[in-house]
C-alpha cells in the first residue's frame, strides 16, 4: 500500500502518513469540525491562528484514547508535539466543550432513528475501576462491594445507550450520592427528563422522595430476581451494562490512569464522540431512511 508523506514544520525530511483505525474520517471530519469550540483568532479576545491542523489533534487524541498508551508515546508521524495535544484535551476538557459535542451527535441519532430530540428516560448505573499509581489517594477510595481500589464512573445514558451525563468519584462514593449530584445537574439541563431506572444500589424511600419531590423526577428500580445465579440480563438495566463495556473498548478507559478526574471522564466522552460520530458517519439503513409508517408496514 503506497504511503503518502508530509513534512515536519521546520524540516524537511517527510514523514509517513499513517492511517490508524481511531482516525476521522472525511465523513466524520464533517460533522465534527463545525462542534469544535471557535479558534482563539476568531474570538472577540483574538489570538494567533493555530499551527496544527484540528483534525490531526482530534486524530491524536483519539489515538490516545483508544489505543490507552501515554502522551508521551504519542507516534511522531502525527507531526504534532505530544504536549500540545495534551494541551488541546486539557483545555477543552476544561472548557466542558465535549459535552455539548456528544448533545448534538446524540440528537442526530436519535432523530435518525425517529426518536424525540430529546431522552425523557434514562438508565443510571457505576461502574468501578481499578486506579493506577498515578491516581492520588485523595481522588480514589475503596469500594468494599467489588473489593476495587480506585475510581467510580456513574453514567446516565438513554434508552439506546448513548451518553447523556457522567460523573467521576472515588470509588468508596456511594451510589445514592453521586446520583443526587448528578440528577440535580441533568434536571437543570434537562428538565424534560422525568424517569430514570436503576439497580437496587438507588433505591430507599429517602432517596425517591427526594427526587420526586425535589426534582419531578421518579427513580423507577429494576431488581435482580433473589433466586438468579450469575449473569442475568434485566430489563433496561442492560442497555447500561453494554454502555459501560462500550466505554472499556476504548483501552485508555480499561483502567483509570488520570490525575485529574474531568480527565477520566473526557477520555470517556472521547470514546462516546468516537462511536457516535461513526455511528452518524455510516450509510442509512433503508428501513431508516423509510416514513415511519412505511417501515411500519
Amino acid at each position: 500500500m503506497a504511503l503518502t508523506h508530509r513534512s515536519r514544520p521546520g524540516t524537511s525530511m517527510p514523514l509517513p502518513r499513517y492511517r490508524y483505525p481511531s482516525d476521522t474520517s472525511d465523513l466524520e471530519w464533517a460533522l465534527l469540525k463545525a462542534l469544535l469550540p471557535t479558534p482563539a483568532c476568531q474570538t472577540p479576545k483574538g489570538g494567533a491562528p493555530g499551527k496544527w491542523p484540528r483534525r490531526r489533534v482530534v486524530d491524536a487524541i483519539r489515538y490516545i484514547t483508544d489505543n490507552g498508551a501515554k502522551w508521551r508515546a504519542l507516534p511522531a508521524d502525527f507531526g504534532i508535539p505530544w504536549r500540545t495535544v495534551f494541551g488541546y484535551f486539557a483545555r477543552w476538557a476544561k472548557a466542558g466543550a465535549l459535552k455539548p459535542i456528544l448533545d448534538q451527535l446524540r440528537r442526530r441519532l436519535r432523530l435518525r432513528r425517529q426518536r424525540c430530540a430529546w431522552p425523557v428516560r434514562v438508565i443510571v448505573d457505576s461502574q468501578s475501576v481499578k486506579g493506577a499509581e498515578t491516581v492520588s489517594n485523595a481522588t480514589r477510595g475503596y469500594d468494599a462491594n467489588k473489593h476495587i481500589n480506585g475510581r467510580k464512573r456513574h453514567l446516565l445514558v438513554d434508552q439506546d445507550g448513548l451518553l447523556v451525563d457522567l460523573l467521576v468519584t472515588p470509588a468508596d462514593v456511594q451510589d445514592r450520592d453521586a446520583a443526587r449530584v448528578l440528577l440535580t445537574r441533568l434536571h437543570a439541563e434537562h428538565p424534560e427528563i422525568v424517569l430514570v431506572w436503576a439497580d437496587n444500589g438507588y433505591g430507599g424511600e429517602e432517596f425517591s422522595t427526594w427526587a420526586q419531590d425535589t426534582l419531578g423526577i421518579t427513580i423507577k428500580v429494576v431488581p435482580r430476581p433473589k433466586d438468579a445465579k450469575g449473569f442475568v440480563l434485566l430489563p433496561k438495566r442492560w442497555v447500561v451494562e453494554r454502555s459501560n463495556s462500550w466505554t472499556m473498548r476504548a483501552r485508555r478507559n480499561a483502567r483509570d490512569y488520570e490525575r485529574l478526574m474531568s480527565h477520566a471522564e473526557a477520555h470517556i466522552q472521547w470514546a462516546f464522540i468516537t462511536l457516535m460520530s461513526r455511528r452518524l458517519a455510516r450509510p442509512r439503513r433503508q428501513t431508516e431512511a423509510l416514513p415511519v409508517s412505511l417501515a411500519a408496514l
